[in-house]
């Protein structure tokens, strides 16, 4: 569903008239605001499908910072595997790090640990890796990636609709102060509804990371 789209469910919901562009008056350019808004909402919510990708690093001998190109900084790693080493990475801390670098004399070899480490200059998010690379390894870095924000009519939205429309309609019910009919409370339990349809839609697909394991 395209972002004009959007505004428009919302504003037929809203009893108002639609719009031919987002930015057609005041009033559809605060709509488009809040759809942003609840957008964010909505994604934050679980790690849907629609934005699971597999980031590729091709190291160099002795770089072992790396920055992970899309991925902004409000991303998710699921997992980071050296693909070419079959090695499955391992998080460590950032004191961890500096331990191997700056007390000890780091080694050289196949990566097998990493940790974030801070943001390049075009706002992505940066790993380093260890031990450091002696030579060109394949990284498959798995991440939950979320969107940036809509803005041309004909963005696209990658999540579930019904939740960012029933989102955005509460947070301008409640902005507004009145709808004609429907409370702002009920607004909003129904966009938690369609909330967690969604999510439970989403979640059978990934059914391993809703059950609790011990050990």
């Amino acid at each position: 569903m395209t972002y004009l789209d959007i505004v428009n469910n919302v504003l037929r919901r809203l009893r108002e008239d639609t719009v031919t562009t987002v930015n057609a008056n005041t009033y559809s350019t605060m709509v488009g605001d809040f759809i942003n808004d609840a957008k964010q909402l909505v994604e934050n919510a679980w790690d849907w499908s629609n934005l699971r990708s597999t980031l590729t690093l091709t190291t160099a001998a002795d770089d072992y910072t790396y920055s992970l190109t899309g991925y902004q900084d409000q991303g998710k790693i699921l997992n980071i595997i050296n693909d070419t080493s079959n090695i499955v990475m391992e998080y460590r801390p950032q004191t961890w790090f500096d331990d191997k670098f700056l007390v000890n004399t780091p080694a050289s070899g196949a990566p097998q640990y990493y940790t974030f480490s801070g943001i390049d200059g075009s706002g992505d998010a940066q790993i380093d890796v260890y031990p450091k690379p002696d030579g060109v390894y394949s990284i498959k870095v798995k991440s939950v990636i979320r969107n940036v924000a809509l803005s041309a009519d004909a963005d696209t939205l990658a999540i579930p609709s019904q939740p960012v429309i029933h989102m955005a309609v509460a947070l301008l019910a409640r902005e507004r102060g009145e709808t004609g009919g429907t409370s702002t409370p009920e607004y909003f339990a129904l966009a938690d509804k369609y909330l967690s349809d969604a999510v439970a839609l989403d979640a059978q697909k990934h059914p391993e990371e809703t059950i609790f394991y011990t050990p």
